[in-house]
């Protein structure tokens, strides 16, 4: 409780259940911040506020990636975070319960984080129906968990919220993991998501590529063929599954760029692609066209 209080003291941070976090682990330890941006033992989800010097409307709602073991944002909401408010998007960085939870309960914190954003959008001087989500490796997961499973009951805890849509109106997922299933599941990933030995219906269910509808949000998705952690087929999978349902993607796979973010210019060519994710976002009118 007192540590609830203290983070509702800091302005800038949002906590996600104020009514009491869904299945809270009993003596909960604190919250671990290694210095670097990166949290472990997340007990009270929240969402940390970063804003544009020239909002735009458009929020995104940050996934960090790390392996569903911690969420590693980097200092101050990391790069990705410096590159949305450059381009004018309000970003809320999402810290999401993970390995002490596993399966649903990063689902739900996703959920309820758009679920804020849109029921507060005046508040926080944002457009309700301009509310994405964005997300590398496991924080891809978690992105593409949200874009396709916004109405599954497992994303449900049965508050006067749950009746907010949940749906991410777009999604960005970098060098994501996808799948489950064997070979290319990552394994990391799956055994903090769903434990050790997970069946074959937990394996499918949280596969994202198998959870695809026409709904299924709009995706752009970036990938490299040298990643070694969460390998190119992830991606690959999410592409094919996106088209046979006919919901829109936009994908870009480069040879180059090893696991990570790819924004370094010293990648070479992929770190190119907050550029023609901007180009994305302004043509499908999630930000506004330029001048």
């Amino acid at each position: 409780v007192l540590a609830t209080a203290l983070v509702a003291a800091e302005p800038n941070v949002i906590v996600l259940w104020p009514e009491g976090v869904p299945g809270l682990k009993p003596n909960a330890g604190p919250e671990q911040d290694d210095g670097n941006g990166r949290f472990s033992n997340v007990h009270h989800p929240t969402l940390t506020l970063f804003a544009p010097k020239q909002p735009a409307g458009t929020a995104v709602i940050y996934a960090p990636g790390g392996g569903y073991a911690r969420v590693a944002a980097g200092v101050n909401g990391g790069e990705v975070t410096r590159w949305l408010n450059a381009i004018g998007v309000t970003v809320f960085m999402l810290k999401y319960r993970h390995a002490d939870y596993g399966a649903p309960s990063p689902l739900q914190d996703a959920l309820r984080a758009v679920r804020i954003l849109r029921a507060r959008a005046a508040e926080f001087g944002i457009k309700p129906d301009r509310i994405g989500m964005l997300g590398g490796s496991a924080g891809g997961h978690l992105t593409a968990s949200a874009g396709t499973l916004f109405d599954a009951p497992e994303g449900r805890t049965g508050a006067e919220l749950d009746r907010t849509s949940g749906r991410p109106d777009f999604m960005v997922l970098i060098f994501p993991v996808i799948t489950m299933q064997e070979p290319i599941g990552h394994g990391a990933s799956r055994r903090a998501l769903l434990g050790e030995n997970p069946g074959p219906e937990a394996r499918r269910r949280w596969s994202v590529d198998e959870q695809v509808t026409k709904d299924t949000t709009p995706a752009f998705l970036v990938h490299s063929a040298e990643d070694r952690v969460a390998v190119v087929e992830h991606s690959l999978l999410f592409y094919r599954a996106m088209r046979r349902a006919q919901a829109p993607i936009e994908m870009h796979l480069y040879p180059r760029g090893p696991h990570g973010s790819g924004m370094d210019p010293r990648l070479g060519p992929v770190s190119e692609w907050p550029k023609q994710c901007e180009t994305w976002l302004r043509f499908n009118g999630w930000l506004p066209a330029k001048d």
